[in-house]
């Protein structure tokens, strides 16, 4: 299967905040990623309240997600991530550009709410990825 991905330059702003201004996918498979969330780690510590540690599991459950349809976190083309509080936004983006080295950074909504599902959640993130 022939399966291409581009991602388009961004401004410098785009860069520093560590999103690109667009994807483009040509062939491959579309893998659609509910929202992630995670008041546990992986190794089934209590993260609640902790917007590093929960952003870093949510990460690591998308890129298991991803997987299992045949790609990774660097197949993610397209996130939305939504927070409880806009001043984790920057702390966000250092985040997401540790997880994307390089800069192939997926396309990015930030949107902040005002609750969550569960009490301890700050944090969830839902993606769209393309995998060959």
């Amino acid at each position: 299967m022939n399966f291409n991905v581009t991602h388009l330059e961004g401004t410098d702003f785009q860069k520093s905040r560590a999103f690109s201004p667009a994807v483009i996918t040509q062939g491959g498979r579309t893998v659609w990623l509910s929202g992630q969330t995670a008041t546990q780690d992986l190794e089934g510590r209590d993260i609640s309240w902790d917007f590093e540690a929960q952003v870093r599991t949510c990460y690591a459950l998308m890129d298991r997600t991803l997987a299992r349809a045949g790609g990774s976190l660097a197949s993610l083309v397209w996130t939305t991530v939504y927070i409880l509080d806009p001043r984790h936004g920057d702390l966000l983006v250092k985040l997401r550009a540790e997880h994307f080295p390089g800069g192939a950074f997926p396309c990015s909504a930030l949107l902040t709410v005002s609750a969550f599902a569960r009490p301890g959640i700050l944090v969830e993130i839902q993606g769209i990825g393309m995998v060959a």
